[in-house]
Formats: structure tokens, C-alpha cells, sequence
């Protein structure tokens, strides 16, 4: 969308009644430029009622982003990021990366309403309707190499689900290496992209994106099951604060992981793992498939296979983990 949506999009954000001449007023706009933004909006899959004597208004109300509101509720942690939101961009990790490149500090977070060619894990596209998902990216650096950082996206499954149960999603577990579910299907899920030396420092770029709210054409889009905040706590999810809680368990667990790597942390990641124990299929670069007992995972982040009583180590890479099928 272009900016005359976005702006249209944030005067009607709060479901109320507008009509076209207070928002041409408020956003400095002629009525004519008001009319392209609802078209537009329309367009993007947005919901916009129009009422002859009352004006406009979204079928739902929007919790948009802002970064002032967002530094107020952080409060004293809020000098440890520097939060910039942007209507739309291509991808947050990419435009992230090539910053961080530029010398970027540490703690930048960049969050997009919208995202034309976001990326998840293995090159997957990852789809949100716009208003309904929180993609943001942060930028971390460390001392050591990136050799150090395997466990990352396991620390950060564990702020992401800290944060999740807290906002409603009680029965959200982790999934090596890098997602988070509910028992409805996929809440979130987590890109970590490396720049620097293997012997240090480095920088981690750390992708988040998080389903807010449901969306049938979405769910219908993607090739697993998906699940949403908003159905699981059965209330209406402000993004803000949700934003705001995220910030706050990925500063802590982070903090931690830099200092002592992932080994403190190992015990909570395997009580909140969702195969813990069971019966899994693990498919490998190559295309083969490895079956055994999930037992966790090692002081370095690599998931422990038992198969038959040999336990092997796996790294993330381009595998994948499922439970593996019944046979009869």
C-alpha cells in the first residue's frame, strides 16, 4: 500500500465511525486522496464499512504500531533498543542485515506493518494479512564468533514463549529448532541470519514473526497448520504491548546467553519442548529421514536422536523435525 493508505488506514485504526471530511482535516488531505486510501485499503484485504451520514470505518479495529508508545511502556528498558517502525518493506531481516553491515549498534529493532517477500526457515515465504501478524527484526552483537551462537534460536524460543503464555497462549511448547505451538498448529516462528568472524565478533540478525490474529485466506495459503494469539487468549491482542513483552524476555534470555551460552537455559527449552520424549522424524539435507526418540537437546543447541540406543547429535542446518507417522 502506498503512504495515503497507510496514513487512511491509521485514522480509522481504532473501528470508530469517520467520516471523509475529518479524516481529509486531520491528515492534512483532499477527499478525493481520503477515497483512494479506502479503495485502497479494500484492496489490500482490509474491511472498510461506509455509512451514507457517518463516514467510514474498519469492520475490525487495528492495533497499529508506535514507537513512542512503545518506548513508554518498555520504560527504563527502552534504553537498551532503538525502535523504528515502518509502514512496508520488503523484508525486515534483509534490510536489517545490510544495516547491521553499516555498523548498526546493537538493540535496533525494526518492525513492518507489512512485508512484501518475508522469509522464514529452509526459504519459506512467510504471509501475514496486514494488522493481523508482528514481524520485527533485532540486531545483536556479541563478542565471540558465530561458532559460539548455535544455541541462539533455542534462547530465543524461550523468550518467545515466555512471552506468549503470559499474553494468553498457555499451551504454547517450542519445536526444534525454531518454532513455537499451540496445539491448533503454528503461532510463530524464528530466523536467525550471522554476520562476522567465526572467532568474533559477531552479529546476529533475529526475525520474528508472530500470528496476532487469524486469517482464513492465510490459513488457507500455507502448506501447515497455523494458530493464532487472539483465538487462544480469547481477547483482543494489542500489539504494542505484546511488542513491548517480547522486548523484554528476548533482553533477559539474551543477556544470558551471551554471558553463559545456552546451557542455563537447556532445562526450560527441554520442559517446553512438544516432542520431548517421543517418537520423531527427523528429514536431513539429503532427503533421508532418521527415526527415534526425541531426547532433547545438548549444551549447544544440537537436537539428541535416540534411535534403538545410539543417541545422535543434529544440527539445525536445513533439517526438519516432525512426529513421526502411526503405523498400524
Amino acid at each position: 500500500m502506498n503512504a495515503t493508505a497507510f496514513q487512511t488506514l491509521r485514522a480509522l485504526a481504532d473501528g470508530a465511525f469517520h467520516s471523509g471530511e475529518d479524516i481529509a482535516r486531520l491528515l492534512g488531505l483532499t477527499r478525493s486522496a481520503v477515497w483512494y486510501g479506502i479503495r485502497d485499503l479494500n484492496a489490500a484485504g482490509l474491511q472498510v464499512e461506509t455509512v451514507r451520514g457517518r463516514g467510514y470505518r474498519l469492520t475490525q479495529a487495528l492495533s497499529l504500531l508506535d514507537a513512542a508508545r512503545l518506548n513508554h511502556v518498555l520504560g527504563p528498558l527502552a534504553g537498551a533498543f532503538g525502535i523504528e517502525i515502518v509502514n512496508s518493506l520488503d523484508s525486515t531481516n534483509s534490510a536489517l542485515l545490510m544495516r547491521a553491515g553499516q555498523g548498526a549498534p546493537g538493540g535496533l529493532v525494526l518492525a513492518a506493518e507489512q512485508q512484501s517477500a518475508g522469509r522464514g526457515r529452509r526459504g519459506r515465504v512467510w504471509r501475514s494479512q496486514l494488522g493481523h501478524a508482528l514481524t520485527f527484526s533485532l540486531l545483536w552483537r556479541f563478542a565471540c564468533g558465530a561458532r559460539e551462537l548455535a544455541g541462539l534460536s533455542l534462547a530465543v524460543g524461550i523468550a518467545l514463549t515466555r512471552a506468549l503464555r503470559a499474553a494468553g497462549a498457555a499451551e504454547a511448547r517450542l519445536k526444534w529448532p525454531n518454532d513455537v505451538l499451540l496445539p491448533a498448529g503454528k503461532l510463530a516462528g524464528i530466523l536467525i541470519e550471522m554476520q562476522g568472524d567465526m572467532l568474533g565478533p559477531s552479529a546476529a540478525v533475529i526475525g520474528i514473526g508472530v500470528n496476532v490474529r487469524g486469517d482464513a485466506a492465510i490459513s488457507a495459503a500455507v502448506d501447515q497448520p497455523v494458530a493464532d494469539l487472539e483465538t487462544a487468549a480469547g481477547v483482543t491482542v494489542d500489539r504494542n504491548l505484546l511488542l513491548a513483552a517480547l522486548l523484554r524476555e528476548l533482553h533477559c534470555v539474551i543477556s544470558t546467553f551471551a554471558a553463559q551460552g545456552f546451557a542455563p537455559l537447556r532445562a526450560e527449552w527441554q520442559a517446553l519442548h512438544v516432542f520431548q520424549d517421543q517418537p520423531v522424524s527427523l528429514l536431513l539435507p539429503d532427503g533421508s529421514e532418521l527415526r527415534g526418540l526425541a531426547r532433547g537437546v545438548a549444551d549447544d543447541g544440537a537436537l539428541l536422536l535416540d534411535s534403538d540406543g545410539v543417541v545422535t547429535r543434529h544440527h539445525s542446518g536445513e533439517c526438519s523435525l516432525r512426529a513421526a507417522a502411526v503405523t498400524a
